[in-house]
């Protein structure tokens, strides 16, 4: 009996990537053989972990497949095919429209990927999501397995590198930093970010800044189309990052002073922990899997209003007591997604999968 984990894309350092890896790590600690698989590998993952699917050996029927539900791929149909029981781990996919006026790749893989959901319903013998969300969607979309929420994977000792020190001595004074880590995509609303540090900076503290840390590859229609915006509204002391080196990214978040997320569809979002993990306090639009990932963690607004939330700001920054518990609170969510519960979480529903 093997466990095969196959996906699409096993990516160095992103979410899915490093779940991929820490389950792997996982089922070899249970005693199972075990492999990934995926069309492509970045070549940063270290030799051996993973082989292109085409050297993948064919599947029996004692065998155990964990897919990775991500985006659409030419593996959504295949996986149909293969012997085997099934498990498929729901990561999310964006909803196409969002990408419908910058990105007809971006719209493509997603249109194909949100199809295939309702596809595989018939394909899946058991599935895990990242949230309870994510398990709603599974639900809406016809599954009738079992469906576990099990979060992903983090790895937070990798936070406690050494920054990137250039970054550090040149933003470390006495001026506000807003940061909001997430690749550029019009999904995530950076435009509404922007609007909401435009109100802070004009009306609350000239002596403020905005960092949007994320490559903005494939969405550089959206990209030209919020540096226009900046344009527009006259705004100074706005970064766009692209991409940059973890390293770097450890930097913005030291140098934060609030977390800023007006997202409009994420399944999870991992960096609100990671905000956590650097005790930022974090003001969100509370929507899609923003709200359970926080639950009562953070300022929150139920309602989208970038006044309001540049009111949150000031609050944070202008009242000790109130950033203090906001931190303590976050601290306590924090637990939640320690790697020991969740890889509790993961041990048990494995051997449950492997019976």
């Amino acid at each position: 009996m093997r466990m095969i984990q196959l996906l699409p894309t096993l990516s160095y350092g992103d979410g899915v990537g490093n779940d991929t890896l820490a389950i792997d790590r996982i089922i070899k600690e249970l005693g199972y053989e075990t492999k990934i698989y995926a069309e492509n590998i970045d070549s940063r993952i270290g030799k051996g972990l993973a082989e292109k699917v085409e050297k993948m050996p064919r599947p029996d029927q004692n065998d155990r497949i964990l897919y990775h539900l991500s985006t659409g791929t030419a593996l959504n149909e295949k996986l149909k095919d293969l012997p085997g029981k099934k498990l498929i781990i729901y990561h999310n996919i964006t909803p196409a429209h969002f990408f419908k006026e910058y990105s007809r790749i971006s719209y493509d893989l997603c249109e194909s990927g949100r199809s295939a959901i309702s596809q595989l319903r018939e394909t899946a013998d058991y599935c895990w999501a990242d949230s309870g969300y994510n398990r709603q969607e599974l639900l809406e979309n016809g599954y009738s397995c079992n469906i576990d929420v099990i979060p992903v994977v983090i790895p937070f000792v990798d936070y406690n590198r050494e920054p990137d020190k250039t970054i550090l001595k040149k933003y470390n004074d006495d001026w506000v930093n807003l940061v909001f880590v997430g690749r550029i995509s019009p999904n995530k609303k950076q435009e509404d970010i922007i609007k909401t540090f435009f109100y802070y900076k004009n009306f609350i503290n000239a002596k403020a800044r905005l960092f949007l840390v994320g490559s903005y590859s494939g969405t550089e229609r959206y990209y030209d189309r919020l540096c226009r915006y900046i344009k527009e509204l006259k705004l100074s002391d706005v970064y766009i990052t692209g991409h940059i080196k973890f390293q770097e990214i450890l930097s913005y978040y030291h140098l934060a002073d609030v977390f800023l997320c007006m997202s409009e569809h994420e399944g999870f979002c991992i960096p609100l922990l990671e905000a956590m993990h650097f005790k930022i306090p974090i003001v969100a639009y509370a929507y899609t899997g923003v709200s359970e990932t926080l639950a009562d963690a953070g300022l929150t607004l139920k309602e989208k209003d970038c006044k309001v939330a540049a009111e949150m700001i000031r609050m944070i920054l202008e009242n000790n007591d109130l950033r203090n518990a906001i931190i303590e609170q976050q601290n306590k969510r924090l637990e939640d997604f320690s790697y020991e519960k969740t890889k509790e979480k993961i041990v048990r529903c494995l051997k449950g999968f492997m019976e």
